[in-house]
This record gives structure tokens, C-alpha cells and sequence, in this order.
């Protein structure tokens, strides 16, 4: 069966005119239907009062469509862009960050870039430099099946992009990111929107091979769009369908449109002499992926003051946060159930949880009172992923693979729920699904988000909401509004599905007496002490 397109509009500058563009998008989905999501390129926010933005931001108003933006272009707007990695600005409208690659759950692969060009140190928070778009294309291209991208935003327009191509209102040899015009000619998008220069511009097609001399492959389709409820009525929103590259047959995906072009970038000196810098560049850091954790990993742990040679300013421990009142999970409180304790790191430890679904069920929990993963500092978040990966490698080494899931709603402390799933019951498609389906029976809207996605970009602190973390880093994410059942994660588990053990699904059935809890949590440090990070310090 053919795979059904995605439903996408892709918009100009914004500028701070809210209301216009939904409320334009709402009457486009009245007449054509749904689309799935709407991506926003140039800027944004503009210099008008903050009065329409707040509606939205408070929830007073609500976009209509799943809208992603770019970031600031210009030092006025970065207040509206406190997190580097993206975040959530408002109710369906998602600030995808600096730079990275969101793929979607249905395998549609968007690349962004915010901001724009700079060749000057330091660099402005609202810029982006040679190093950042090197590691994009590092990133992406350095794989040998890399055939290029579906979807590519940036706000600057590409140098050069006229080359060869049908003429505009804008000097494309004079206007324009050089820097862009490098990625894109590695990158290969088979969409590339920009905005900012205030008009419309539909190149004609171009390819990204050389006829006769190479295999054929897509071609890329540039658009540059008007600002949004402009006088002159430019275009200013684009409605296109598109199948995921990855799902697409190869023989349709290289089909060539007949306007289709030479490549505008290939022979621009300009472009050469930059592709040479940038392939000899030392890589400075990973790249960041949408809803990414990978510049938090791999982090040296903050230092204890052992080791003076590293710095003549040994780093101080904050004390950890206090909770309000009685707690029965900050370690430090004597409510706590020390004989569960299974092991103790710099900023989190583990516990066996209180009637598990099974014998070594257990909880990832901060030592500190944090409420969930969104509140946690980042030196918390370093250990937490360090204890998941652990423990992923500690339950591979038992025939297991590990469901991990967090439920902010009705709870006052992070418990980050470990589950081991033998091998042999299904594979970790199983387990989504079974996620997914309950979810449904339940009317329970689980979002899929890609590998690498990180909690906090989606969910505002103080946000109730569940998410699943499946072995592959795929995650399952539910924004909670009003109820929640406080067993879903545990009876999805529980069920004839995965562990086949539905009389487990409540905790309260599964207590057991304390000599038994203290025989368990022996076993599990004696088989855990292996994998033991704690004690490399």
C-alpha cells in the first residue's frame, strides 16, 4: 500500500502577527482539510507590543496546527529564546533550536538552521558560524548511504541560489549566506525554505547530480516566502504534500521534474572556497538533534576536588534542592526506605521500586528534590543518562532489554521507572505498539518523538505529563490536561502483551515483606556491582 503524503505549510516572516497567520491557517483547513504541521522560517516575533503573543503563551489563544519556528535573527527577539536546544514557546508552537535534525514519526527528516550568518567572534547569540553548519554536514554526510534530507529551514536566503535558475526580485549574488549555500549543496534538501528578504521566490527545480557522469538523484526546490499579511499580498504561506524520502521507491524519488536546472551552487568559487575550509575544520562539537541529549553525554563528572591538577579552582557541589515538607524519596530524608537503596552516585541513586512488576524493577531518582526530568540541572542530567545506560548494558548482559517510563502527574519527586523485559517475550516494536494501542483504548494521545529527544524541550516545568523510553531512545510522550490513569505505564507492561502478568499492575498487589525486599536488594547490588560507574571515582 503507497505511503500516505504529509500534509505540510511552510510560512514567512512571521513578525509578530499571530492571530493573521492562524487565523489565516484556519481557513485554509477549513477549505482543504487538515495538514499536519506548519513550519516557520525568518523571524517569528517583530518589534510590535507583546500583547497578541501573551494570549497564545498563557494558553488564552492556541495555534490550530503543530507549528515548529527558527530562532532569533536579530539581538531584539533572543528574549524569546531562552534555551539553545529548543523548547516549547507556547501550546503547539515548538522552537526547533540552533541547529539540528528533527525526524519525525513518520521518518520525515527536517534540518534547521537559526539565525543568521556571522563571520565575526564572538559570535551573537542570534547567529550562526563556519563551525556550526561543518557540523551539520559532518553529521549527516559522513555516513556512506546518505543520499541528502527532505526538508531543510533556514532564514537567510543561499548565496548564489539564482545561478542558472529563473530570475527574482533579490541579487542572489550579492544577498544572501555563502555559508547556506555550502550546506545545501551538501545537504541536498529536497525542500529549502528562507524568508527575510520580504518577497516571494519560487526558483525553478535544480538537480543535485551531474548528467551523464552521475547516478541521477532528487532535485531540490527552493522557496523563499513574503512576510506574513503583507500589504502588497506576496505569498507568505506554502502548502505542499511530501512522502518521506526513506519510504519513498528510489526510482520515483530521482524522477526528474521537466523545468528542472543545473545546480546553482556547483560552480560558484565562492561556495568551493568555503566547502574547503569547512572540510578541513576540527569539529568542535556533536551535532545537536531536535529534542537532543547528546551534549549533555559524555561529560566528565563535575569533580569532588580529588583531582587539583585539573583545576586550581576545584568545582564546589551545590547543595541539592530541599523539598517544601516530608519526602519519601529525597535520599536524606528519614522517610526514605534505606533498605531499598541499591546504589548511590554524586547526583542520583537507585532503589528497588516498592512492589515492582519484577524482581529487579527499579528507580532512577535524583538525590536532590526535583519533581521531574524537565526541573533537573544538568549535571543531574548527566548522571541520569549515565545510570540508563548502565543499566540498559547491566540487563543486555541478563537476556533483557529496559522499558523506561516518568509520570509527572499527582507526584512530588522524579521516579524514573526502570523495567527489564526479557528478550524472549516480544521485541521493542511490540512494546510500542502495545503503548500506542492502550493508549488509544484509553483515548490517551501518545506523540511519537524522535531517538535523542529530550524531555525538557517539549514540556515547561511545573507540567504534568507521561513519557516511555524505549530501547531504541525513541520516546512516547503524553501531555496530561486533566486525568490520568496512575498505573498506565505499569499495566501496559503488565499486560498479555509484554510481561503477561496482568495481576501485577497495581503496586499495592505486590508488596512483599521487608526480609524479602532486603534479600533482592542484596542480589541486585551483587549482580549490578560490575557495571558499577560509582566506583571508577
Amino acid at each position: 500500500m503507497a505511503q500516505k503524503p504529509l500534509r505540510v505549510l511552510a510560512c514567512g516572516d512571521v513578525e509578530g502577527k499571530f492571530d493573521v497567520l492562524f487565523n489565516r491557517v484556519q481557513a485554509i483547513q477549513k477549505k482543504s482539510g487538515n495538514f499536519d504541521l506548519l513550519l516557520c522560517v525568518g523571524n517569528f516575533f517583530g518589534s510590535t507590543s507583546d500583547a497578541e503573543w501573551e494570549e497564545y503563551k498563557t494558553g488564552i489563544k492556541k495555534a490550530p496546527i503543530q507549528t515548529y519556528v527558527l530562532g532569533a535573527n536579530n539581538q531584539e527577539t533572543v528574549k524569546y529564546f531562552q534555551d539553545a536546544d529548543g523548547c516549547e514557546l507556547a501550546e503547539n508552537i515548538t522552537y526547533l533550536g540552533r541547529k539540528g535534525i528533527f525526524t519525525g514519526s513518520s521518518g520525515l527528516q527536517i534540518v534547521y538552521l537559526s539565525g543568521t550568518e556571522s563571520l565575526n567572534e564572538p559570535v551573537p547569540r542570534y547567529s550562526f558560524r563556519l563551525q556550526d553548519v561543518s557540523s551539520l554536514r559532518t553529521m549527516l554526510c559522513s555516513t556512506s548511504h546518505f543520499k541528502g534530507v527532505d526538508i531543510l529551514l533556514t532564514s537567510p536566503w543561499p548565496k548564489y541560489v539564482g545561478n542558472f535558475g529563473n530570475s527574482g526580485e533579490v541579487d542572489t549574488k550579492k544577498c544572501g549566506s555563502a555559508l547556506i549555500s555550502t550546506l545545501v549543496a551538501s545537504l541536498k534538501p529536497r525542500y529549502h525554505f528562507a524568508a527575510l528578504e520580504k518577497t516571494y521566490y519560487e526558483r525553478l527545480p535544480y538537480r543535485n547530480h551531474i548528467v551523464l557522469q552521475e547516478n541521477a538523484q532528487h532535485a531540490t526546490r527552493f522557496i523563499a516566502l513574503a512576510n506574513v499579511g503583507n500589504p502588497e499580498k506576496k505569498k507568505y504561506l506554502y502548502a505542499f504534500s511530501i512522502v518521506p524520502m526513506k519510504l519513498m521507491d528510489a526510482a520515483e524519488l530521482v524522477k526528474q521534474p521537466p523545468d528542472v536546472t543545473e545546480n546553482p551552487y556547483r560552480k560558484s568559487g565562492q561556495e568551493a572556497s568555503i566547502g574547503k575550509q569547512t572540510s578541513a575544520l576540527e569539529e568542535e562539537s556533536a551535532c545537536q538533534f531536535f529534542f537532543d541529549l547528546n551534549e549533555k553525554q559524555g561529560r566528565k563528572r563535575p569533580s569532588t576536588g580529588r583531582d587539583s591538577k585539573s583545576s586550581p579552582h576545584p568545582k564546589q557541589h551545590r547543595k541539592p534542592p530541599q523539598p517544601p515538607g516530608p519526602c519519601w524519596f529525597c535520599l536524606a530524608s528519614p522517610e526514605v526506605e534505606k533498605h531499598l537503596v541499591v546504589n548511590i552516585g554524586t547526583h542520583c541513586y537507585l532503589a528497588l521500586a516498592k512492589g515492582g512488576l519484577s524482581d529487579d524493577h527499579v528507580l532512577i531518582l535524583p538525590i536532590g528534590h526535583y519533581q521531574s526530568v524537565v526541573e533537573l540541572s544538568a549535571e543531574v542530567v548527566e548522571e541520569v543518562e549515565k545510570y540508563k545506560a548502565t543499566l540498559r548494558r547491566f540487563f543486555k548482559s541478563q537476556g533483557k532489554r529496559c522499558v523506561l517510563f516518568e509520570r509527572n502527574y499527582k507526584s512530588h519527586h522524579l521516579q524514573l521507572q526502570v523495567i527489564p523485559v526479557p528478550l524472549s517475550c516480544c521485541a521493542t516494536d511490540d512494546i510500542k505498539d502495545a503503548f500506542i494501542t492502550q493508549a488509544q483504548e484509553q483515548q490517551i494521545e501518545l506523540l511519537e518523538i524522535p531517538e535523542h529527544s529530550d524531555i525538557k524541550q517539549i514540556a515547561q516545568p511545573g507540567a504534568a505529563y507521561f513519557y516511555v523510553e524505549l530501547e531504541t531512545g525513541e520516546k512516547l510522550f503524553h501531555r496530561i490536561k486533566k486525568n490520568f490513569p496512575l498505573q498506565f505505564g505499569r499495566e501496559v507492561l503488565a499486560s498479555e502483551a509484554i510481561l503477561n502478568i496482568p495481576d501485577r499492575s497495581d503496586w499495592r498487589q505486590c508488596q512483599m515483606s521487608k526480609e524479602d525486599e532486603e534479600t533482592l536488594a542484596r542480589r541486585f547490588r551483587k549482580n549490578f556491582e560490575p557495571f558499577d560507574f560509582t566506583l571508577d571515582d
